[in-house]
């Protein structure tokens, strides 16, 4: 897919670009975005060139991962990061993101990720929106539930962070949550009442 850029109320989302390697290396010196996020720790200027130059790109070229630099409207800096996954489930993509220190508590991530699942709805024909988080995230799980994702259930070693197998909490955002048709016909579970 041809990289493309998104704007919400207050944000640009575009993908990553050369110029954002200084600001990407920046973001991600804070603790909490090493902790809780697959980034590497410790953090160094390559790990951040990797990302903008080819890791972001090659993603958007074989159509596996969409990473967007999250930068405010009015010309401002890098707010944060949220990437598209595919899945190996068709229709199914799942939404990662950090966001830059000085920038949280303002509704710009959750903003983003509204932004992100629209556009997955309507282009990527996604029928199901997934976010992880290791638990313990709070932060993550509160942006996903602003955006409205409902909260599935914990998932035992869910993911892999630096070498590490660990629990997460797990969520979704379908179209009709939105408000959007879905690709497919779903049709939910019955309520069983305590089955199994």
């Amino acid at each position: 897919m041809d990289p493309i850029s998104l704007t919400t109320e207050r944000l640009l989302m575009r993908p990553f670009a050369p110029e954002d390697e200084d600001a990407v290396y920046t973001a991600c010196q804070d603790p909490d975005i090493q902790r809780w996020t697959v980034v590497p720790s410790p953090y160094t200027r390559a790990d951040a060139e990797l990302f903008t130059r080819k890791l972001s790109p090659s993603g958007w070229q074989d159509d596996t991962m969409y990473n967007f630099a999250l930068l405010l409207r009015d010309g401002g800096p890098l707010v944060g990061a949220l990437g598209v996954n595919r899945s190996t489930l068709p229709g199914t993509y799942e939404v990662g993101y950090w966001t830059a220190g000085e920038h949280r508590g303002a509704g710009y991530t959750t903003e983003a990720v509204l932004a992100a699942a629209h556009w997955a709805f309507t282009v990527l024909c996604a029928d199901r929106f997934e976010w992880r988080a290791e638990i313990g995230n709070a932060p993550s799980r509160a942006v996903a539930r602003r955006a409205g994702f409902r909260m599935e259930g914990e998932q035992r070693s869910g993911l892999v962070n630096k070498g590490t197998r660990r629990d997460t909490w797990t969520g979704s955002l379908l179209p009709t949550d939105l408000g959007l048709p879905g690709t497919l016909p779903y049709l939910p579970a019955p309520d069983v009442g305590g089955a199994l």
